[in-house]
């Protein structure tokens, strides 16, 4: 027959074992979100860093445009003769 003691370092043991594989859980939990947290931030500044440069190209773009026969074309295409 197994003792009190015995029982008690049994039932203690059986708790730490199942604390530590809990916690262990918790923390990947933990981890995971927070790398999905930094990778969801890091795609928004690449998307505001992309839509500031193409603002910028945009704003330096000085080729004009019309339509010539339902195409748009650039305006120095149609002056050149071409």
């Amino acid at each position: 027959m197994v003792g009190k003691f015995e029982r008690n370092k049994d039932t203690v043991q059986e708790l730490t074992e199942s604390a530590a594989t809990h916690v262990g859980r918790i923390a990947v939990i933990i981890a995971t979100a927070v790398r999905d947290v930094t990778r969801e931030i890091g795609d928004l500044v690449t998307d505001g860093i992309e839509m500031r440069e193409a603002s910028r190209r945009a704003e330096s773009d000085t080729r004009t445009f019309e339509v010539i026969e339902g195409d748009f074309e650039e305006s120095s295409r149609r002056s050149n003769g071409r």
